[in-house]
């Protein structure tokens, strides 16, 4: 993880969004053990409280339980619940805004496809 924090959005929050990007890009699988809040606080130069927080709606949302004594770890399904409810947000949210802009500066999907494909063999 990257230790270069923005301004704009809360650090827990911040680090939350770090964790699903780890279990989407399958760096953590199910049933992985997170690192211990001590050991995120001190490499990240952060407040434990912060930690816990973000590890705290992880919990909520399912991705991550708790084993007493143990630790925290990705929870069953957790990457396919994320990528079902990602996909959906990128379709409500992100995807009207892009086709519309898109759709301003006249590219089609073949456009985009062969763009993609040059950007594969740089």
């Amino acid at each position: 993880m990257s230790t270069v924090w923005n301004d704009s959005t809360p650090i827990y929050r911040q680090l939350r969004d770090r964790v699903v990007a780890m279990i989407l890009d399958g760096v953590l699988k199910q049933g992985d053990p997170l690192p211990s809040v001590r050991q995120v606080a001190g490499d990240f130069q952060i407040n434990p409280i912060t930690v816990s927080k973000a590890y705290q709606e992880l919990v909520d949302d399912n991705l991550v339980e708790k084993r007493r004594g143990l630790g925290m770890y990705v929870s069953d399904g957790a990457r396919d619940a994320l990528l079902k409810s990602e996909r959906e947000r990128f379709l409500t949210e992100e995807w009207p805004a892009l086709h519309a802009r898109l759709a301003r500066l006249g590219l089609s999907l073949e456009q985009l496809s062969d763009a993609a494909r040059a950007g594969e063999k740089s």
